[in-house]
């Protein structure tokens, strides 16, 4: 049995430029697994997880979903102790697929995160399986780029940040955004591709996809936030 991996997959761009560079690399990607919280997450990526599954049909790889319930976030006195246990659920879903496949690793798209890069690295030594993590302090301009250069279509689903105002709700990210974007790392220190929670996107099309997904969307805006509200959501 050829050994297979497990993308961990949010439909975001990180996670989704993980799994293209794995697909790139030959790895044997067979199962996209994703958390879905009911709120607040230390560990994961939150908004539009239910369009992940149009995502998996249009890559064309089997989705697995785990669904944690609240994971009292908001409430958390102690970061460390809360992403520890937000791991759990997913360490036991790759545990699980252990026992059906033989799984070599998991994908994950961390840049500078040490807070759920050596979580993710913990679960894997844990259960003796490779970790892929190919965006890994890299440079976030260089890696915004290569995603555009490579075909990624994403748009911004979510903004909470000094200087990112509701004009970026459904913004597709490409070549002038990512200037701006710089612009804004250095006057308020935004960083460029979001990983401190500053936006959260999603990938609508990407050369790993067979299909572009179409998002209809109301944006929705709460005096220094936002986000969209997708009221349909299909393959084109």
């Amino acid at each position: 049995m050829a050994s297979e991996w497990v993308s961990l997959f949010s439909g975001g761009k990180d996670s989704s430029w993980a799994l293209y560079r794995a697909l790139e690399e030959g790895l044997n990607v067979s199962r996209l697994l994703t958390v879905h919280p009911s709120d607040d997450s230390y560990m994961y990526h939150v908004p539009a997880t239910d369009l992940t599954a149009l995502a998996a049909e249009s890559i064309g790889i089997e989705q697995v979903n785990v669904h944690p319930g609240d994971l009292d976030a908001s409430a958390a006195e102690d970061s460390g102790a809360q992403g520890d246990a937000e791991l759990e659920p997913l360490e036991a879903a790759v545990s699980d697929l252990q026992s059906e496949l033989d799984v070599a690793g998991v994908t994950a798209g961390a840049i500078e995160s040490e807070f759920q890069t050596n979580r993710i690295q913990g679960m894997c030594d844990r259960l003796e399986i490779d970790l892929f993590a190919p965006l890994w302090q890299e440079d976030p301009w260089d890696l915004g780029h290569a995603m555009l250069d490579a075909g990624f279509e994403i748009t911004l689903i979510q903004v909470a940040a000094h200087g990112l105002d509701e004009s970026w709700l459904g913004r597709t990210l490409d070549a002038a955004a990512l200037d701006e974007l710089a612009e804004l790392n250095d006057d308020y220190g935004v960083h460029i591709l979001g990983e401190g929670g500053e936006f959260e996107t999603f990938v609508t099309d990407g050369p790993h996809m067979d299909r572009p997904i179409e998002l209809e969307y109301e944006t929705v805006w709460e005096r220094t936030r936002g986000h969209l509200d997708i009221t349909d959501a299909s393959l084109g």
